[in-house]
């Protein structure tokens, strides 16, 4: 009895998360890592639209120097913005603090470090701190992260290990069927998964194989030093370097020896001022 209504609760979490992200009206600023451009962080706080009494919140818990992490981008973010800029290490504070969350929830601009994304994941899953987040991207707040920080947005987050090969290579070396190790991340995009890092580090396999295990899903990845900038079911690029667009593949299989086919799919490369689709 218990399974089933922890069951029909999970579907109803969600649909409503679904629901809500579809009518949201905040946006996202999924940065793929790696250097940033003063260009580009002025184009997030123009997104954010702060206001003199706005505030921006950076949450360091993905990162193993966190310290460092606000240091260099509250310092680029100041070169931009007066508005005070506040540092939430939820890994060292308590996440049931309801001032901090209330704080963070009230944020005009949230932004999530890089790192490790599972690290961040076992900070925020299932604490108030998740719902704050998404409260604050439903009333109107962006929320922006790189790297590990861009990794979290998606329901489905790519972890990075292969669970067919018990050698970590971050390009992945093979095309296996269920060989793409995903976690729970914050569901800000519940049908979009982003992979990061994505040129400079050569991640196509590992972007196929998460097309493979998710079709009907649309899967993006964007590179160092770019952006995607999310608002509905659009999603407008930004910054120096590209962002590829994977969906549909038609006639997927796999062989008997688990090796992935499919005959076509939707394939775009895309560069700063482009608009392409995704699901929210």
């Amino acid at each position: 009895m218990k399974t089933a209504l922890l069951f029909l609760f999970t579907i109803a979490l969600s649909i409503g998360l679904k629901a809500q992200n579809n009518t949201a009206k905040g946006n996202l600023f999924i940065i793929g890592g790696g250097d940033r451009s003063d260009a580009l962080i002025k184009q997030l706080v123009s997104t954010a639209d702060l206001k003199a009494n706005d505030y921006i919140i950076i949450l360091p818990m993905a990162s193993e120097v966190p310290d460092t992490g606000f240091k260099y981008i509250s310092a680029q973010l100041k070169l931009q913005t007066s508005v005070a800029i506040r540092n939430f290490n939820f890994s060292k504070h308590d996440v049931n603090d309801k001032k901090w969350v209330d704080s963070l929830a009230g944020a005009k601009l949230i932004y999530i470090l890089g790192g490790d994304q599972t690290r961040f994941m076992k900070s925020v899953l299932n604490t108030p701190v998740y719902n704050a987040i998404h409260k604050a991207y439903q009333n109107g707040s962006t929320i922006a992260g790189t790297s590990a920080g861009a990794a979290v947005m998606s329901k489905y987050m790519i972890t990075g290990k292969q669970l067919l090969d018990s050698v970590y290579k971050e390009t992945f070396n093979k095309l296996l069927d269920k060989n793409i190790e995903f976690a729970e991340g914050m569901g800000l995009l519940q049908n979009t998964i982003i992979d990061q890092h994505f040129l400079k580090r050569n991640r196509y396999n590992r972007l196929i194989s998460a097309l493979a295990s998710h079709p009907d899903l649309v899967c993006v990845g964007i590179d160092e030093s770019t952006a995607i900038i999310v608002h509905g079911n659009k999603a407008t690029v930004a910054g120096d370097s590209q962002v590829i667009r994977l969906a549909s593949p038609k006639n997927l299989k796999s062989t008997e020896k688990g090796l992935l086919k499919f005959n076509q799919a939707e394939f775009g490369i895309f560069t700063a001022g482009d608009v392409i689709d995704i699901k929210p």
